[in-house]
């Protein structure tokens, strides 16, 4: 990730996959900020540490996005490498934010296998890899 003034460049957003959340986005590029990676580190405590080297493959390659509120997507990853599953929130800068805001990760952390299959049970799937 690169950074600038407290905001980590996470990847560019494959526009054509995301337009399941809305098809209004604005730009492509994917960031995280130093406020988000605080409170991610303060509410789920070791769990940055070890999604961090996922995040643009979570973004570049979702399992899953699943339906959140407007704009926002709740996206599942499994790794298969060492059996994390890790949801991201991701909200989509739409032409009616402020301009010069990105696409950004909200919150990000590692999850149970039973906590991934609730979520595919009881939320709407907007979008699942071949």
């Amino acid at each position: 990730m690169s950074s600038g003034q407290g905001v980590h460049r996470i990847c560019d957003l494959d526009i054509e996959k995301y337009r399941c959340i809305t098809p209004d986005i604005s730009v492509r590029e994917v960031i995280i900020t130093e406020e988000r990676i605080g409170h991610i580190k303060s509410r789920h405590p070791g769990h940055f540490e070890v999604i961090a080297p996922f995040l643009k493959a979570a973004v570049q390659e979702p399992d899953y996005i699943l339906e959140d509120t407007p704009n926002t997507g709740l996206i599942l990853k499994a790794v298969q490498a060492n059996g994390l599953r890790m949801q991201m929130v991701l909200r989509i800068h739409t032409s009616v934010d402020s301009p010069g805001f990105k696409n950004s990760v909200i919150s990000a952390w590692k999850i149970s296998e039973s906590r991934w299959n609730n979520y595919l049970r009881n939320k709407k799937i907007l979008y699942k890899t071949e």
